[in-house]
C-alpha cells in the first residue's frame, strides 16, 4: 500500500468516529485533496468538515479557539512553509493557553501540514524541518515515517487534548509504505521508535529520513554488520536514554538527518553522546546542498552503504 493511501485511511478512521470534531483546510472534501490526504474524509453525525480559503493565520487562530472552548479540532494544511503565517498563533497564542487555566478545557488542536521535500520545488521545498516550528515554542511534533509510527501517532495523538504539528513528507507519498515486522521498543509518548537491536552499530533517524535509515540497515544487515535501528519522531526535547544504552553497547552511531535547516535536530544526540563519552566513533550523514540548492533539484538524499560498512570496519 502507498504511503499516502495507509495514512489517509487512518486520518479518515480516526475522524469518522471522533465527536464533536472540526476539520478544517483548503479543499480537504474538494478537489484535489490536498494531493490525496483528505480524500474520502467524513466527519462523525456532531462533527463538522469545514472547506476554507488560504488564511493560515486566522485557521490557527480558529484551532486554538476550538480547543480553548473544549472542542477539538485538526487543521489540514496542503503545505508545511504556509505555517509560517500562523508564527504568531504558535508562539504567543499557544504560550497563553498553556500558561493559564484555559491548557484544562479538554478541547485538542492538530496541524497536519504537507512537508514539500519531494524535489523539484525550487524555494518551496527549502523548508523540510519540522523542528523548526517545534523548537520555536517547545510545540509537541511528530514525523510520520513508516505504518507503525503513523499508526501510533494518529490513533494516540490526532485528537487528544491539547496542541501538537503532525507532518507528513511529500516525498512519501507516492512510494510504497514502509511496514516493519516487529518492533523492540516505542516511548510511551511516541517520540522514539526502536525497529532493530544488534550488538555492532547504532543508526538513529531525524526528520524523515527513516525510509534511508531502514535501507541502510538492510544493506549492512546483509553484509554481516549488526544494526540498532531507531527513529526519533518528535523533534521536541527528549529523553535519549534508550538510545545512549545502544551506544554505550556498540560503540558506534551513526546519525542521519535529511532536514535543510542549519539547526538539525540530529545534533542534539551528537552532543548529549558526546558529553557522556558513550561512543567510540560516530558518523553523521546530512543533506549536501550544492549552490542550486533553490533551483527545481531533485532533493535526493542518497547513502552509500558500501562507506558505512567501511567505516564501521576502519
Amino acid at each position: 500500500m502507498k504511503y499516502i493511501n495507509f495514512v489517509n485511511n487512518l486520518i479518515k478512521d480516526e475522524v469518522a468516529k471522533a465527536r464533536y470534531l472540526t476539520v478544517f483546510g483548503q479543499n480537504i472534501s474538494a478537489g484535489s485533496c490536498l494531493g490525496g490526504l483528505t480524500e474520502g474524509l467524513f466527519a462523525s453525525p456532531t462533527g463538522m468538515i469545514l472547506n476554507t480559503t488560504n488564511a493560515e493565520n486566522s485557521l490557527c487562530g480558529l484551532g486554538f479557539g476550538l480547543m480553548m472552548g473544549g472542542v477539538s479540532g485538526v487543521f489540514f494544511m496542503k503545505q508545511l512553509d504556509f505555517l509560517l503565517l500562523g508564527v504568531d498563533q504558535l508562539v504567543n497564542t499557544y504560550n497563553v493557553i498553556r500558561n493559564t487555566k484555559l491548557k484544562d478545557s479538554g478541547g485538542s488542536f492538530t496541524i497536519v501540514p504537507i512537508v514539500v521535500d519531494n524535489g523539484y520545488q525550487g524555494p518551496q521545498s527549502s523548508l523540510n524541518n519540522l523542528s523548526d516550528f517545534c523548537s520555536i515554542a517547545r510545540i509537541p511534533g511528530f514525523a510520520v515515517t513508516n505504518a507503525v509510527d503513523a499508526e501510533n501517532i494518529f490513533r494516540n495523538h490526532l485528537v487528544a487534548p491539547g496542541f501538537r504539528i503532525i507532518g507528513v513528507s511529500a516525498r512519501l507519498f507516492g512510494e510504497e509504505i514502509i511496514e516493519p515486522k516487529k518492533i523492540v521498543y516505542s516511548s510511551e509518548d511516541s517520540t522514539i521508535f526502536q525497529y532493530s537491536e544488534g550488538k555492532d552499530i547504532t543508526i538513529v533517524c531525524f526528520n524523515f529520513s527513516f525510509p534511508q535509515g531502514w535501507r541502510l540497515g538492510k544493506d549492512l544487515d546483509n553484509l554481516g554488520i549488526a544494526v540498532s535501528l531507531f527513529n526519533v519522531n518528535s523533534p521536541t526535547p527528549i529523553s535519549w536514554g534508550r538510545i545512549l544504552d545502544s551506544v554505550r553497547s556498540t560503540g558506534k552511531l551513526v546519525v542521519i538527518d535529511d532536514s535543510k535547516s542549519e539547526n538539525i535536530p540530529g545534533a542534539s544526540l551528537l552532543a548529549e553522546s558526546a558529553r557522556l563519552g558513550v561512543s567510540k566513533k560516530h558518523l553523521l550523514i546530512t543533506r549536501k546542498l550544492g549552490s542550486d540548492w533553490l533551483n527545481p533539484v531533485s532533493d535526493l538524499m542518497e547513502i552509500q552503504s558500501e562507506e558505512v560498512a567501511h567505516w564501521v570496519g576502519g
